[in-house]
């Protein structure tokens, strides 16, 4: 199934690579899957109240000829309208299903206004959808110079998702399309397009740590202040044994990346009332400040020594004031760590990607550092591989941080070296993640893998959390036998003399001409010589 989504991404994105760099045309591609399944379902879950033997409505065109017959009838309609919006929230006119609007494609009678009004329909009548669609211009000069040019673009690429089977895709459907594209072409796409994406196998590591010992919660709140696409938040629930209960909190600067966590988020079903999202700075202005503020889990990967204002009188705020020292204008690396740390409960686990410069910068962050450690607030730093996140190469840490721990020591892993190669990027595979994550729960000195530094000894080094200080990766060398080189430099020797005498004899029975006579000669004496 996954491969039948990146083909159809792959070929669908054709039409549109060489009208637009990736950062763009990932919005397109990604809106149209959305609303693909918000269609599809919507399509399904008429036949499912109808009462119809599914069988029999397998098909997109019979489920579209049954919700037609449903919606022209005056004694049904209202009713199927009714219940659609109360149990997904949402309904879509038949004319506006994206099977309709491919359908049309095929026949060459699709006109790019169906698509704008599909979007509109959506935006207007449901709030959960307002903006979502904003980032897919249908009239950019992009798509084509001329109406009819941008109308057949479209319509190319909406034919070419028409056939994806979205509602039985095993995974993360927005996720996973977006690591495609953005891997894909990562040439062209760059920072811009990767760095709202954590890696799918880097996020379940995380989500696995953040729920240790809290998988049996009634109630669980998971908070992601730099939510990307979301699909951090998301996996967490992977490992609580209720996925119902989880409450969800993000916030996110980027406008198009918040409507992709917001689709991203209802694409799985989560209901809207689970849902606390909001597009703004982190940063600037605390956010939530009302209930709740703290939550059990805290994952975050922030965009990595970015800057930001240090306003002094941000020593007054609540989220720094403890630490007595700023983050650098230039590395807002801690201003992230702290603002998501004071949203922390008491009982939760924090987990956040890093550059290792944190881990051993000195001045202002060398005191911030220094201060969570005399806390016992950092509990754990692990070391990940290098290229392992799409649009940078440099090598990062994840850091694990809770409250009210009993001891201040903390657990170093090297997991620099888990990794499987491929074509551009390097990759955790399951096997690592789990190599990880029990190192962690052991807590236990691992050779060259784990170390479990106290406090006294973090403090000699002067508050420098840099792992190989702690986690001795070093191998030394095979010993050398010297007896065996100077027989193999003697063997060498042997056969170089032969190969040297079977030249001679070769040249010596040459037969030459007089002009000749004379070099061969003296390539002879030089043999002899030798």
């Amino acid at each position: 199934m996954g491969k039948e989504l990146n083909q159809a991404l792959f070929s669908a994105a054709d039409n549109l690579r060489s009208k637009m760099d990736a950062s763009e045309y990932k919005n397109y591609l990604l809106g149209l899957i959305f609303y693909k399944y918000l269609s599809d379902k919507m399509l399904k879950k008429v036949v499912e109240l109808s009462y119809e033997d599914e069988a029999l409505y397998s098909t997109k065109e019979k489920q579209t000829e049954l919700y037609t017959s449903l919606i022209s009838n005056e004694d049904t309609a209202e009713d199927l309208k009714a219940t659609l919006i109360d149990t997904l929230g949402y309904e879509i006119e038949p004319d506006y299903l994206f099977n309709m609007l491919a359908e049309k494609a095929k026949l060459n009678t699709f006109q790019i206004d169906d698509m704008k009004k599909a979007f509109v329909q959506l935006s207007a009548n449901f709030e959960q959808f307002t903006g979502l669609f904003d980032d897919i211009d249908l009239n950019s000069n992009k798509l084509g110079t001329s109406p009819p040019q941008r109308n057949i673009t479209i319509t190319e690429v909406i034919k070419k998702l028409n056939d994806i089977d979205l509602l039985n895709h095993e995974g993360d459907v927005i996720g996973d399309a977006y690591e495609f594209l953005i891997g894909q072409f990562a040439s062209e796409a760059g920072k811009k397009a990767g760095e709202f994406y954590t890696p799918h196998m880097v996020s379940d590591m995380m989500a696995q740590i953040v729920t240790i010992g809290q998988q049996d919660k009634k109630i669980f709140s998971v908070f992601d202040p730099t939510m990307g696409s979301g699909s951090l938040m998301l996996n967490v629930r992977n490992y609580l044994n209720d996925r119902t209960v989880i409450k969800y909190h993000g916030q996110e600067l980027n406008t198009t990346t918040y409507n992709l966590a917001k689709m991203n988020l209802i694409l799985h079903d989560v209901d809207a009332k689970d849902i606390n999202l909001r597009n703004g700075d982190t940063l600037d202005r605390d956010w939530p400040t009302d209930e709740p503020y703290t939550f059990d889990a805290v994952v975050m990967n922030p965009p990595y020594s970015a800057k930001w204002s240090a306003d002094q009188t941000f020593l007054d705020d609540s989220r720094f004031n403890r630490y007595g020292r700023l983050a650098p204008k230039t590395k807002a690396d801690f201003a992230f760590l702290l603002h998501g740390y004071y949203h922390l409960k008491e009982t939760g686990t924090m987990a956040i990607v890093l550059p290792h410069g944190v881990l051993f910068r000195g001045a202002a962050e060398g005191e911030i550092r220094r201060k969570l450690l005399e806390d016992g607030s950092i509990d754990a730093v692990i070391g990940v591989p290098a290229n392992l996140f799409f649009g940078t190469s440099i090598p990062t840490t994840i850091i694990i941080l809770k409250k009210n721990r009993t001891n201040r020591d903390v657990l170093f892993i090297d997991a620099s070296h888990e990794f499987t190669k491929m074509k551009a990027q390097n990759v955790l595979t399951k096997e690592n993640v789990t190599k990880i994550v029990d190192a962690y729960k052991g807590r236990e000195n691992i050779d060259k893998f784990a170390y479990l530094a106290s406090f006294e000894e973090i403090k000699e080094n002067d508050y420098n959390l840099n792992i190989p200080r702690y986690v001795d990766t070093f191998e030394e060398e095979e010993p050398i036998d010297m007896i065996e080189v100077a027989k193999e430099i003697t063997s060498i020797r042997q056969e170089k003399k032969e190969l040297e005498r079977n030249l001679f004899q070769t040249i010596k029975s040459l037969e030459t001409s007089p002009e000749n006579h004379e070099w061969l000669h003296s390539a002879l004496e030089v043999f002899r010589h030798e």
